[in-house]
């Protein structure tokens, strides 16, 4: 556990979609969410679904097994003024597509705008990779892509530079020099004989998920082992690239397969590492995002990860610099995580391939009243225009009363907090869930959940 009374669970906030695999926002409080069969569709809010979809291209995406699909989604970072999004799926040929598409309007994208960057063969139908993310602080597209499949890499693929399997790419989607994208000039291949320009780093068999550190850029990449280990790997924001991950040489810190590889001080090694099987059983690691929001405060600077076999939520802890502590929290049932999600206000959610859930990160011990915050009552509950609380009961001096939504996004603050009853409107607040944050001045806090009809 993370601490002495504090649990890690999964609050729902989203139901009813079909094998959900990638989810990024837009800028705004929606969240567009890939199913795997070659849809997107958004969530608004309040978790409601869009009964229409966002982009529709089942016609031109491969779904066969576990790991073809549509698998990914990035915006523009300046989507709100151009409207373009990019995808990475599978195309009826078994080959990896990045692809531009523009939007409509804001709940409509146009189908028939797609604009093909990239196509790279696939010479198996496992290992696709294929989360993507604009870089936070130089605007590029970053692409991970797996080793090409079967076991153990029989090509050697992800340590051959001359290939883009098994690697993390970045490109310059505002280019033009190869085509419909450009590369950009300091891309650590540019200009090396034998090697892909569009690489940024090597050695990687499948990294399902990446992302990076919305506080200072890192990037955190999560890579699916072969029949040992499951790694993570960390690279500062100062990174000028080119790292090898060690993939097929070594699986996490393990030799693999050493034939004809490297010297071990060139490469990079994970900085966390977990065992395949066991009990539970662990099979498949995926990468989630470093928690940066501003509701659960004992979860800040995190790393989370999950299991895709096993269920189970992990963190990975900075305990000293440059030490790392990975830990499994809690085990959830049924929920098959195949991602998270980060939002606009950076609290994380998770998705659940089989349970077709969209669920919120939170730290259970939150929700218990700290000493005489207990005694202070809010009514009624759900709220259907009034809202009130009997601070009567309380010792402490309440400092104030904040108002979060599901997401959340700072929507209301009482400040000044006297006397012993208090009465609020709910009227201008939609419906949906709220979480009240009730502060004392010394530093106590009581957190509730609120309805609003």
């Amino acid at each position: 556990m993370l601490g002495h009374s504090q649990d890690i669970e999964l609050e729902l906030f989203a139901s009813g979609l079909t094998r959900p695999v990638n989810m990024k926002h837009a800028g705004d409080d929606r969240f567009f969410v890939c199913e795997q069969s070659g849809i997107i569709k958004i969530i608004n809010s309040n978790g409601s679904v869009n009964t229409t979809p966002f982009l529709d291209i089942e016609s031109i995406v491969r779904d066969i097994g576990n790991e073809q699909g549509l698998l990914g989604i990035a915006f523009h970072p300046n989507y709100a003024a151009n409207g373009y999004f990019y995808v990475n799926y599978i195309n009826n040929s078994g080959d990896s597509v990045i692809s531009r598409f523009s939007r409509l309007n804001a709940n409509t994208a146009d189908a028939s705008s797609e604009l093909i960057l990239m196509t790279i063969p696939q010479p198996f139908s496992n290992h696709n990779g294929g989360d993507m993310h604009f870089g936070p602080n130089d605007g590029y597209l970053y692409i991970s892509i797996g080793d090409g499949g079967s076991g153990g890499d029989p090509g050697d693929r992800a340590q051959n530079t001359t290939l883009l399997l098994g690697k993390l790419l970045r490109i310059d989607v505002d280019g033009t020099s190869e085509g419909n994208y450009g590369i950009p000039i300091d891309n650590p291949f540019v200009g090396v004989a034998g090697a892909e320009d569009e690489i940024w780093a090597y050695g990687l068999r499948n990294t399902w998920k990446f992302s990076f550190d919305r506080s200072n850029g890192d990037l955190w990449l999560a890579d699916v082992g072969q029949n040992s280990k499951e790694e993570i790997n960390k690279v500062d924001a100062s990174s000028s690239g080119g790292e090898n991950y060690g993939w097929r040489c070594y699986e996490g810190n393990s030799p693999f397969n050493t034939t004809g590889c490297p010297a071990m001080n060139t490469l990079t090694f994970p900085v966390a590492e977990y065992n395949y099987g066991g009990s539970p059983f662990r099979c498949s690691i995926t990468g989630g995002y470093v928690y940066r929001g501003t509701q659960q405060t004992t979860l800040q600077g995190l790393y989370f990860f999950a299991d895709y076999c096993s269920d189970e939520v992990g963190v990975v802890r900075e305990t000293d610099p440059d030490t790392y502590q990975l830990t499994f929290e809690d085990q959830f049932s049924n929920a098959g995580i195949s991602g998270f999600a980060e939002n606009v206000n950076g609290e994380l959610f998770t998705l659940g391939l089989f349970s077709g859930e969209i669920n919120r990160i939170i730290d259970a011990s939150l929700s218990i009243d700290e000493e005489s915050l207990s005694t202070i009552k809010m009514y009624p509950n759900p709220s259907n225009g009034i809202l009130n609380f009997d601070i009567s009961g309380s010792t402490m001096q309440l400092k104030d009363i904040k108002f979060f939504d599901i997401l959340g996004k700072h929507v209301k603050t009482i400040s000044n907090v006297s006397g012993q009853n208090i009465s609020l409107s709910t009227k201008a607040f939609n419906s949906g869930v709220y979480i009240v944050e009730i502060s004392a001045t010394n530093g106590n806090k009581s957190t509730r959940k609120l309805v609003v009809n």
